[in-house]
């Protein structure tokens, strides 16, 4: 006995769909490839029949495959203005067309609402959570981490101006700032850099080696193509580097 193969579901929702240009791009005409070429080869994997379909969108076919559609073809141009396409929920075949474009979350993309609310959330989430650390920090670490952002214009600031900097840079950028919160070796670079200026040590013209300032004697030798100050850092962990950071900090002291 034949057994009717069963009709599939159509589970498309129907309403009108916005499209950008990613990277904030908007230009005041945008052009999209809407057929397949050599130059713009426009195929979709179709996960059921295991092979790639070739895509057209044409305004007087039911179909976006090329298999599919029959007789002529009205073509037409898909063009986004100043960055931004509307299409509403009447124009599915075109819906479609750009739901299964190659460009589709390269070139352009399509908005919705709910994971922009999701990854808004997530952005306030890391920034109050950047804020707060900010906040609890203690004043060598904030020195520390601002000197990163400032240089040497970090002496210049009193407490309350480097605590306002501080916070200012978290909320600015709290991936960064969390991540140099985290990275242990961002106080011992500024403790170097701060032994440096107080003329304790001293790093020469090449920013190869590091001296103690009174009598020359070399300390270390900075490994090649690292940042002196990091492998600084790097080498206080070290037994004798440990040493010299016991007397060093004896002096700044």
């Amino acid at each position: 006995m034949e057994t009717k193969e069963k009709k599939k579901k159509d589970t498309w929702e129907y309403k009108d769909r916005n499209y950008y240009l990613t990277n904030n791009k908007s230009p005041l005409t945008h052009t999209i490839p809407s057929r397949h070429s050599r130059r713009y080869p426009l195929v979709w994997f179709d996960p059921e029949k295991g092979y790639e379909r070739e895509l057209r969108y044409a305004t007087n076919q039911k179909s976006i495959f090329v298999d599919e559609q029959q007789g002529q073809v009205t073509l037409q141009h898909v063009v986004f203005g100043k960055g931004h396409l509307m299409v509403p929920k009447e124009k599915r075949i075109l819906q479609e067309f750009l739901a299964k474009h190659p460009h589709n979350g390269l070139l352009f993309k399509e908005f919705d609402a709910q994971v922009q609310a999701e990854n808004q959330f997530e952005d306030l989430e890391i920034e109050i959570s950047a804020m707060t650390t900010a906040y609890n920090m203690d004043i060598d670490q904030a020195e520390a981490i601002l000197r990163v952002e400032k240089g040497s214009d970090v002496n210049k600031l009193t407490s309350k101006e480097l605590r306002r900097d501080l916070l200012l840079f978290a909320k600015q950028n709290p991936d960064l700032f969390l991540d140099l919160s985290e990275d242990e070796n961002v106080e011992l670079r500024n403790f170097g850099i701060k032994a440096v200026e107080a003329g304790i040590i001293s790093l020469d013209v090449k920013q190869r080696t590091f001296k103690w300032a009174s009598n020359g004697k070399k300390l270390m030798q900075v490994p090649f193509e690292e940042h002196p100050y990091s492998a600084l850092a790097a080498w206080f962990k070290t037994d004798e580097g440990l040493e010299v950071y016991k007397s060093i900090d004896k002096k700044l002291k």
